[in-house]
């Protein structure tokens, strides 16, 4: 079963989601452009080994995904990095008037005495124009996932999944943890700062 998933998912990542990203990459700048605080725009398709590994994942003892195939939504994943805090909702205003957007939430620790990962994201509707003409419309995923964040949230967030996430090695300790928790807390503290730098910035003079 898990073979023949892994078959049918990398068939569809060879032959469209690679384009499809490409596509939607350009997509989004084109939407984007005159915009002056962002410093990148991404896109790519999820690995064949990622898709594998959240496609069989278990909850409360049972598969979370009976069709891992339609029901997972980021198959094909977008991120937008900009400057500041307030950034995030300029760019989310942006995107919900040219993308039609199924859910959107911020991400955050669990706890408010916690840090981790921060991170503003939407799944939206895969638009019909980054669709080639001869693409196999069964291998095309409906949504995309858009991530919106800070660059002190990609920075962090990049490093940690390098750090934390490798299969095979060996976990990380809890003093590891509080670590990386610590510079969580760092870089959302230098947001805050920013931010507010750059309110105090954009105030007319008296």
């Amino acid at each position: 079963m898990v073979d023949e998933l892994a078959a049918k998912y990398e068939a569809r990542y060879r032959s469209v989601l690679g384009r499809i990203a490409n596509s939607l990459r350009e997509h989004l700048e084109d939407h984007m452009q005159g915009q002056s605080r962002i410093d990148g725009i991404t896109a790519r398709a999820k690995r064949v080994d990622r898709f594998l590994k959240k496609a069989t994942s278990i909850e409360s003892g049972q598969p979370k995904y009976s069709e891992p195939l339609v029901q997972i939504q980021d198959q094909i994943g977008a991120r937008i990095v900009v400057f500041y805090k307030q950034d995030v909702q300029s760019i989310d205003d942006l995107v919900t008037k040219y993308y039609t957007a199924i859910e959107s939430q911020e991400v955050v620790p669990d706890s408010e005495s916690e840090f981790g990962y921060f991170g503003h994201h939407s799944i939206l509707l895969l638009p019909s124009d980054v669709i080639e003409t001869d693409m196999d419309r069964s291998m095309i995923p409906r949504f995309f996932e858009l991530q919106i964040k800070t660059l002190f949230q990609h920075a962090w967030s990049e490093a940690d999944h390098d750090l934390g996430y490798k299969p095979g090695e060996t976990p990380l300790t809890a003093e590891q943890k509080r670590r990386i928790a610590f510079t969580s807390a760092q870089a959302w503290g230098a947001d805050l700062i920013f931010d507010q730098l750059f309110r105090e910035r954009s105030l007319p003079a008296d």
